[in-house]
């Protein structure tokens, strides 16, 4: 049985375990940092669920939003965990809460090489679009 619920800036430790385990890039020294993330946290724009098996957090999903289109960030499963229907679990919950939240589009960057989280994005009804993702970064761990 799968449990999905909100996670707090207490819960730091455990969601970076996990994303590291799934291989996240993590930046440690700029926007995942404990205290950005706190900061992110507090702002009311940032919501992290969790999964839970046994209670044990098996997933993640950090979910923002700008106040008109809501984003799936860092969605990672333990990869003993995966193919169970928990990372789809995570993208629904997510939906939801950015839908409570009055958001009516639903977005999410999948890095070019993660063949696997674009087949269950697209699974969950996304669709690829021709969009190029630009950045312009204070420093690279920004």
């Amino acid at each position: 049985m799968i449990e999905i619920r909100e996670l707090s800036v207490a819960d730091y430790d455990a969601i970076c375990e996990v994303w590291r385990a799934c291989g996240t890039k993590l930046r440690p020294q700029g926007r995942e940092s404990r205290e950005s993330f706190a900061r992110q946290m507090a702002g009311g724009t940032q919501m992290v669920l969790g999964a839970f098996t046994d209670g044990r957090l098996v997933g993640v999903s950090l979910v923002t939003h700008d106040g008109r289109k809501g984003w799936i960030n860092r969605l990672g499963v333990l990869p003993d965990c995966q193919r169970q229907g928990i990372g789809a679990g995570l993208i629904r919950a997510s939906e939801k809460l950015l839908h409570d939240n009055g958001l009516t589009i639903v977005a999410a960057l999948v890095e070019h090489y993660n063949a696997a989280s674009l087949s269950l994005f697209q699974h969950e009804g996304y669709h690829v679009e021709d969009t190029y993702y630009v950045t312009k970064r204070d420093s690279p761990d920004a």
